[in-house]
């Protein structure tokens, strides 16, 4: 029975697609030269058998397995789609992996050489999951057929790339932004799905308390000013963006965004792709800006000083402008601005929330298991508050495909900039801790533990925030 619980090595489980697996109810055993075989629980072995020696052109042998070992496997090995749509098998592997890809709500795909073979992954909730193998003769002919659609140079192999490529296969439509970076064994590619489809953004289901909610709400109504969003690679900063943008699409204002990719398309509004190969740049992008007579301005991101120069003097001229930053936390937003030499002065009357976020894995809901707290499992400067009896970890089932998780969730640390916290911008005190404090402001760390407290996640999925937050 434990044989049955174990996840089969990649490249067997590639031999069959996700829906060939639930379809005909298989699992891969075992393959040599031109025999493979399945686990399966069908009551005709023998019919199943030659149906699939016909689609597979092999010789086909099965084992038997009972359903519930079968259901186990199958859910351990093989995701299936968000969509009911079923694949159309007449693709070819490129087209298969990104639409498997976007069918099974991944954010990213990685091609990866090494010395012996290649491997795809796919990020799922955040986490890497190996999907294929890939021989290395047949690598470069992949590689090739990305770089092609991506209107990237295929000869060019030491130099990195960047590029493109707009599927449109089999009644799916979206964009996938192309990396591509020379390596010891070749070249590697990531692929970032970019969502067209904005009608799934709602700011009330990213996560905000209702507290947090009204705070950014009345901080996003200001006529002028600049929302700073900050968090790392991957943490939801631009999906929070574009909820806000799509609440404040009316016909009244005039909206421009400078993106780096643009990730979703928005009716209404007036979205620019960033090109700093012929020099338009976030600074150049924004002079432009200002003369094309807008409301709102989006800018994909602050880099560096000349980028924060003009966002400041966009809100100073009157426009609302909406960015984001790479900090740790909301405050430490503040002086990475004064590091980039913007005067705190000029900081104080144009910020009007600075907001940090991450995106945590949630719990599993139908197997997620209490606890009691160990303090072990807890960083060793964390105090565990007293009312904290236990936790909840994750347990995995056939719903979350043995994981333990189920999806994600937003937290914030959202600070408002008062009176009070433009006398703090002014003279550069970083001790803010009273202020928070007396006006209920919470942090990244104490909506973690709220999380922990109301079975959301897990003492591990929040780990780091615990450890590197205040």
């Amino acid at each position: 029975m434990e044989t049955f619980q174990q996840r089969i090595p990649t490249e067997l489980k590639q031999i069959i697609t996700s829906e060939e697996a639930y379809e005909y109810r298989i699992i891969p055993k075992e393959k040599n030269n031109n025999s493979i075989i399945f686990w399966s629980d069908a009551k005709n072995s023998n019919r199943l058998a030659k149906e699939l020696s016909i689609i597979y052109n092999s010789s086909i042998t099965i084992n038997s397995i009972n359903s519930t070992s079968l259901d186990t496997l199958l859910a351990k090995n093989y995701r299936k789609s968000t969509t009911t749509k079923a694949l159309n098998f007449n693709l070819n592997f490129l087209e298969k992996l990104l639409l498997s890809a976007k069918e099974y709500d991944s954010s990213d795909i990685h091609l990866e050489p090494y010395e012996k073979q290649c491997r795809i992954r796919f990020r799922i909730d955040g986490k890497l999951i190996e999907q294929y193998t890939i021989n290395k003769e047949e690598y470069p002919q992949i590689i090739n057929q990305i770089k092609i659609k991506a209107g990237l140079d295929i000869s060019q192999k030491r130099l990195s790339q960047d590029g493109r490529i707009s599927v449109n296969t089999d009644g799916n439509e979206f964009d996938i932004r192309v990396s591509c970076l020379p390596t010891l064994h070749g070249e590697k590619i990531v692929m970032r799905i970019l969502k067209r489809d904005t009608k799934n953004i709602d700011l009330k289901k990213l996560g905000f308390t209702d507290q947090e909610l009204k705070t950014y709400l009345e901080g996003i109504k200001n006529p002028n000013g600049i929302i700073l969003i900050s968090g790392p690679t991957g943490s939801g900063k631009t999906t929070t963006l574009y909820g806000t943008l799509k609440l404040l699409n009316e016909e009244s204002r005039n909206i421009t965004t400078i993106e780096d990719p643009i990730e979703y398309t928005l009716e209404g509004i007036n979205q620019v792709q960033l090109k700093e190969d012929i020099g338009f740049d976030f600074p150049s992008a924004l002079r432009t800006f200002l003369r094309q007579d807008p409301d709102i301005i989006m800018v994909g991101e602050i880099r560096d000083e000349k980028t924060a120069n003009m966002a400041i003097k966009a809100a100073l001229t009157g426009h609302l402008v909406f960015s984001t930053i790479h900090t740790n936390s909301a405050w430490a937003t503040i002086s990475r601005l004064i590091d980039m030499s913007i005067p705190p002065f000029l900081i104080a009357s144009t910020l009007k929330i600075s907001m940090a976020q991450r995106l945590v894995r949630k719990l599993c809901p139908h197997c997620k298991k209490e606890t009691c707290i160990e303090k072990i499992d807890f960083p060793s400067q964390f105090s565990i508050p007293k009312e904290m009896k236990t936790t909840f970890e994750p347990i995995g089932c056939p719903q979350c495909h043995y994981t333990g998780y189920s999806g994600r969730i937003a937290i914030y640390e959202i600070l408002p900039i008062d009176r009070q916290m433009e006398q703090f911008i002014h003279s550069n005190d970083l001790n803010i801790d009273e202020h928070t404090q007396k006006h209920k402001i919470k942090t990244l760390k104490s909506n973690a533990i709220r999380l922990i407290k109301s079975g959301k996640t897990s003492v591990e999925e929040v780990y780091s925030i615990l450890t590197n937050t205040i």
